[in-house]
């Protein structure tokens, strides 16, 4: 998960010609922009294999697992180094194809005397060096409670629906990512940094089966393999000058002795899932992106790291934006190196186009000396104004971005903008985060309030509303207004974050008018209850009304310890409960998710 998310809003997308009857309304910009990016202030462990046992899900599994090692990868030391990405086009290797269950019990080849020496020094780095002595990177505070991860992989299982009945509508998949540590973390370990894991919900006519499965990536599987950690955490393993030295060394020596390929991917994919160009993507802000797929019995498949042909290199944003009509994406990466930004789009058959970096971004992203003090490598400065960029959709180069100061506007996710006045305007929505300075050290402090942002383009000045008062984030819409002008918004309510009490429904046209809080529905979990980012999905995909479809998400019960799946009414003016599915078992808080229709499924190669 990135610390300070790389979404954007996509603004003035076309639209096909359909009846004004069925369609969102079209835009009517002359001046097609693309993203709005952000330039806020922003910068950017153990030797032995530790798992834990998890709980024994309840229900009828349609699998098998086996206590063999998995034969989804090549097992040799040689082929393994050699594993090879994904291009756009290419077939799914044969050993995708079978054995995709992985166990949580396999053998493991006795480590070389160079690991076992690096390991030694692993622990002494986690225990003397550099300890978790900070509740942000303790891994038994940020482990605690439903943060806890799950060891054993679960294969499709049946669900049982205990209130209400599963819209037709839902005949699909639900899938959420999220992070969830291969070993218990013996040192330094923050909550973006474990591996990705998706939790899928396979629904089809009123009945549903779950599964949990990791994303197979590079990382996981050869420290799946070894048995052990072979990468320092990211985001907690090099919070000061010493312990960034030695872990770096470490890695270096890992490296050095065979052990790991950073060439391979050194990401988690444990951030979001995307769906364009027939192909689903688990993303995370460190590396490509992975093809993933599900089975028609609702099992998922890490099908590769996707490098398009070659024309994608090191990473890409965890939030593309796709437009709804035209199924093209748009996204961008950022790097230590200049271009510090560069932005580029796919084409509707999920084709990359040539990148167009933003060389007027003059630094990187900022750090404000926590790093020599022992605190976290990312963090704010003050001294900085945050900026609005915004660049033509079909741009070839930065000629045409403008950039516009926004003081004290961070954002972490846009949730949605557009054009109006004939293109002379664009609006955002999205939350500021008031606190931004305590996004990864104390994330209990941060409070995101939901604004609604003017642009002028002809005088430059930038109006802003805040719509509501809450502390909301993880907000979503119809997927269908994405780039358009859209009224409602439904957030997420944090209690604190990164815990999630409940969701609002807020009527963002009623946002020009200042103080007024747009909050026009409700829906609180209930005492010691807490779900996650809620997810639109519509009645169906020619409506009428935007509102006119279902809000879903995972939410866990902390004091029975059980799970369940949710299905609200997002027209009802209480969010009413519609259906309510218990789910095998719990499933750990996590990030951002995806519904995927059942056509969506089927068309996925």
């Amino acid at each position: 998960m990135d610390a300070f998310s790389s979404s954007f809003p996509i603004s003035a997308f076309p639209t096909q010609n359909l009846s004004p009857s069925s369609r969102p309304p079209p835009s009517t910009s002359h001046y097609n922009y693309a993203p709005i990016f952000n330039a806020t202030s922003t910068s950017t462990s153990t030797s032995t294999s530790v798992r834990t046992t998890e709980e024994k899900p309840t229900g009828n599994t349609t699998t098998t697992t086996t206590t063999q090692k998995n034969s989804n990868h090549p097992q040799s030391e040689q082929q393994r180094r050699r594993r090879p990405v994904l291009s756009k086009k290419s077939p799914i290797p044969p050993t995708s194809r079978t054995n995709i269950n992985t166990p949580s019990i396999f053998s493991v080849s006795p480590p070389s005397l160079s690991a076992v020496i690096l390991n030694a020094f692993d622990d002494v780095v986690n225990n003397f060096i550099d300890p978790p002595l900070r509740p942000s990177v303790d891994p038994r505070h940020v482990l605690s409670s439903n943060f806890a991860p799950i060891h054993d992989e679960l294969p499709p299982t049946e669900c049982e629906v205990i209130q209400g009945s599963l819209p037709s509508c839902l005949d699909g998949a639900y899938i959420r990512n999220g992070p969830n540590p291969q070993f218990l973390p013996r040192g330094p370990y923050h909550l973006f940094d474990g591996d990705g894991m998706l939790h899928a919900i396979r629904i089809s006519k009123g009945k549903a089966t779950l599964c949990s499965r990791f994303v197979k990536t590079y990382k996981y599987c050869m420290e799946r393999d070894a048995g052990f950690p072979l990468l320092p955490n990211v985001f907690s393993g090099f919070n000061g000058l010493t312990a960034s030295a030695t872990r770096g060394a470490l890695s270096a020596a890992r490296i050095f002795t065979g052990q790991y390929n950073p060439t391979n991917g050194i990401g988690l994919a444990n951030t979001s899932l995307a769906l364009f160009g027939n192909r689903l993507y688990a993303l995370g802000e460190s590396d490509l992106p992975y093809s993933v797929r599900l089975t028609s019995n609702g099992d998922i498949q890490t099908l590769g790291r996707q490098d398009f042909d070659g024309k994608l290199f090191m990473s890409m944003t965890a939030h593309p934006k796709v437009d709804p009509d035209t199924g093209e994406a748009f996204a961008f990466r950022y790097g230590p190196m200049p271009p510090f930004l560069t932005y580029f789009r796919f084409d509707a058959d999920g084709n990359k186009l040539p990148d167009v970096p933003i060389f007027s971004m003059l630094r990187p992203h900022e750090s404000d000396g926590n790093d020599r003090r022992g605190g976290s490598p990312v963090g704010t400065d003050p001294s900085k104004v945050p900026r609005l960029g915004i660049i033509p959709r079909y741009a070839k180069d930065e000629s045409e971005i403008r950039w516009f100061d926004v003081p004290g506007f961070n954002i972490i996710h846009a949730i949605n903008a557009w054009d109006e006045d004939d293109g002379d305007a664009v609006v955002m929505v999205a939350p500021n985060i008031l606190s931004v300075e305590h996004t990864l050290e104390r994330m209990e402090l941060v409070h995101a309030l939901v604004e609604k942002v003017r642009i002028d383009l002809k005088t430059g000045i930038v109006s802003r509303c805040p719509i509501s008062a809450s502390n909301l984030d993880f907000a979503v819409i119809n997927q269908s207004y994405v780039g358009k002008k859209n009224k409602y918004v439904y957030a997420a309510v944090g209690d604190p974050m990164p815990k999630i009490s409940g969701v609002v429904k807020l009527d963002v046209s009623r946002g020009d008018r200042q103080r007024v809080d747009c909050t026009v529905a409700r829906r609180m979990y209930g005492q010691g209850c807490y779900g996650g980012e809620p997810f639109f999905v519509p009645r169906n995909r020619h409506h009428e009304e935007e509102d006119d479809g279902f809000l879903v998400s995972f939410v866990h019960d902390e004091g029975s310890g059980e799970s369940n799946f949710l299905v609200m009414d997002a027209k009802s003016p209480k969010l009413d409960i519609v259906a309510t599915v218990k789910l095998p078992r719990r499933v750990p808080y996590g990030f951002h998710g995806l519904f995927v229709s059942e056509r969506d499924l089927e068309s996925i190669s």
